[in-house]
This record gives structure tokens, C-alpha cells and sequence, in this order.
């Protein structure tokens, strides 16, 4: 099997400018980031890594709790990402994922298989796996007992 992706994109200006990027399912204008000294105008490239390392694991998670049956509401992810300036250059040295799996009951080994389940995920993410050696990615889960 073998799939392509395509992103189209424009950009005006200098490195302070604003583009715009595209795909089938979605449209979004692109700066250089507040945080990088940017304009700060829509998303950024550095918000996009974090994004796509987020989705990845956020599937996969559902994927690896739906294929041992285990019931849950929903999942929420927060991640997080650090770049550090390296002299004249930047380095991305870190993703943290922080998901809550929220379930309507768990016992103290429920939630304790959740929570490995959960570091599991991280390993199977295929974009993980790509970043793997350049970037650390790593998983704080939570796990939510409501009802």
C-alpha cells in the first residue's frame, strides 16, 4: 500500500511574511510563531509538528483501546512541545503528551492497564516512530473516572 498527502502552500514577504496552507481537509493561514520572535499570524510550523504527533497518537490510543474492547467516554489530549535555540539554529527537543482517558468506572488495576495502554500508544504512532532519535516524545497519561 502506498499513500500520498499532498499540502499546497503560498507565502508572501520575508521570514516576518504570512502564507497560507492547504489540504483536502484543511485551510489555514502560517507565520513564523510569537515565540520565535514571528508575527504570529495563524498556526505555525512548529504548533503543525506538535499537531500531527498529537493526532497520530490520539488514533492510535483509540485504536489500541478498541482493539482490547476496553469501554471508555472519550479521550482528551494535550501536548506539548519544546524548541530550544541552539546558537544561531533551533532544535525541537521534546513532545509531552498528557492524555485523560475518561471512563465511567475503574478499579486501581483498570486504571493502572490504562495507564500502560496509554505508553503503548506512544510506541505504535507511526509519527513517533519517525521522530524518534531526533525528538523525545513521551506520555503523563490521566485517567477519569466520572459517573
Amino acid at each position: 500500500m502506498v499513500a500520498t498527502f499532498t499540502i499546497k502552500g503560498t507565502w508572501m514577504g520575508n521570514r516576518n511574511g504570512e502564507g497560507s496552507i492547504s489540504t483536502d481537509g484543511l485551510q489555514t493561514v502560517i507565520s513564523a510563531p510569537k515565540e520565535l520572535d514571528g508575527p504570529g499570524v495563524g498556526t505555525n510550523p512548529e504548533e503543525l509538528l506538535i499537531s500531527s504527533a498529537t493526532t497520530c497518537y490520539m488514533i492510535t490510543l483509540a485504536a489500541v483501546l478498541s482493539n482490547r474492547e476496553i469501554k471508555y467516554d472519550h479521550l482528551e489530549v494535550e501536548s506539548e512541545g519544546t524548541v530550544l535555540r541552539d546558537g544561531k539554529r533551533l532544535v525541537f527537543e521534546k513532545i509531552v503528551h498528557k492524555p485523560v482517558i475518561v471512563v465511567k468506572q475503574a478499579d486501581a488495576e483498570t486504571k493502572e492497564k490504562l495507564e500502560q495502554l496509554a505508553h503503548r500508544a506512544e510506541k505504535a504512532c507511526f509519527i513517533s516512530q519517525t521522530l524518534k532519535g531526533n525528538v523525545e516524545v513521551s506520555v503523563e497519561p490521566t485517567i477519569r473516572v466520572i459517573g
